[in-house]
C-alpha cells in the first residue's frame, strides 16, 4: 500500500533517510488507484499524455484543458500519493501572471498537490512567483521534452564540462528559488549523482542513473504498452500491450464464431 499522505515535506525526509522515492506517470483514475496500492510516492500527471494517450508525436500539442481534465481523473483515484501535474507547452510562455494562474488552475480545478515546470536558470524567477503564491513546484532539467525542437531532438544533455556546469548551476538556482524536488532527465549518471549529492532537495531521475534520490517512468513504458518510442533507460516490467492484444483478438474471434455471448452472459 502507498504511504498515507505523501507531502513535499515527506520527500525531503525520504532524502535524509536515503529512502528511494517512487514516481510513475498516470492519466486516469484506474491507474492512479493501482499506483496507490502498489506503493508509489508520487503520481505525475505528465504532458507525456500527448504521446501515450492522445496520439501526438510530441508533448507540444497538449493544452491546459487536457492537463486539468486528466489531473481531475487521477485525483479521483488517488488516496495518499503526492499528485504533481505538468504545466504544458506555452502555459508559462505568455507572461508570469498567466503562468501563475495556469499553475493555480491545476491545483484549484484539477486537484493536484503540486505542479512541474521545465527549464533551468531562466525559469527561476517564475518558480519564485509560484512558490510565493503557495503553489508547490517541482523542477525539471536536462532533456526537457517541451524544448525538443530547440534541443535538436531527444538527446542526452550535460555532456562536456561546460554543459555539465550549466546543469549544476540550473539545479542550484532552482533550489534557491524554492522547488521541492527536481527531475533530472537523460543526463550522464555520474553528473546526476553529483547534483543529487549537492542539493538538499530530492532528485527524481529518468535516464539519469541510479544515484538520484528517486526514479520516475512513464506508466505505458513500464507496462510494455507500445507508443512507438523505446528509450534506452526504460525497463519493461510487463507486456500488457501483448496481453491486451490477445484479449481483444480472442473477443473478436468468439463474436464472429457465435461463441460470445453464451447463456451465462445472457438474461432470461
Amino acid at each position: 500500500m502507498s504511504p498515507e499522505n505523501v507531502t513535499t515535506i515527506s520527500l525531503r525526509q525520504f532524502k535524509k533517510t536515503a529512502r528511494k522515492i517512487v514516481c510513475v506517470t498516470a492519466y486516469d483514475c484506474p491507474t492512479a488507484r493501482m499506483l496507490n496500492r502498489a506503493g508509489a510516492d508520487i503520481i505525475l500527471v505528465g504532458d507525456s499524455l500527448g504521446m501515450t494517450v492522445l496520439g501526438y508525436e510530441t508533448t507540444i500539442p497538449v493544452t491546459m484543458e487536457d492537463m486539468v481534465r486528466h489531473t481531475r481523473a487521477v485525483v479521483r483515484g488517488n488516496a495518499g500519493c503526492l499528485v504533481t501535474a505538468d504545466l504544458p507547452f506555452l502555459s508559462c510562455g505568455a507572461g508570469d501572471e498567466r503562468a501563475v494562474l495556469n499553475a493555480g488552475r491545476l491545483l484549484q480545478e484539477g486537484g493536484a498537490h503540486a505542479v512541474k515546470i521545465e527549464g533551468g536558470e531562466f525559469a527561476a524567477e517564475l518558480v519564485g512567483k509560484m512558490v510565493r503564491a503557495a503553489i508547490p513546484v517541482m523542477g525539471h532539467i536536462g532533456l526537457t521534452p517541451q524544448s525538443v525542437f530547440q534541443l535538436g531532438g531527444y538527446r542526452v544533455q550535460g555532456r562536456g564540462n561546460a554543459a555539465a556546469e550549466r546543469l549544476r548551476r540550473d539545479a542550484r538556482v532552482l533550489q534557491d528559488a524554492g522547488i521541492f524536488a527536481l527531475v533530472l532527465e537523460c543526463i550522464p549518471a555520474e553528473l546526476a549523482g553529483e547534483i543529487s549529492r549537492e542539493l538538499e532537495i530530492p532528485t527524481i531521475g529518468i535516464g539519469a542513473g541510479p544515484d538520484c534520490d528517486g526514479q520516475v517512468l512513464v506508466c505505458h513504458d513500464l507496462l510494455g504498452i507500445s507508443t512507438g518510442v523505446n528509450p534506452k533507460f526504460v525497463k519493461r516490467y510487463a507486456e500488457v500491450g501483448e496481453i491486451s492484444l490477445k484479449a481483444f483478438s480472442e473477443f473478436a474471434r468468439e463474436v464472429r464464431a457465435g461463441k460470445f455471448p453464451g447463456p451465462e452472459h445472457s438474461f432470461k
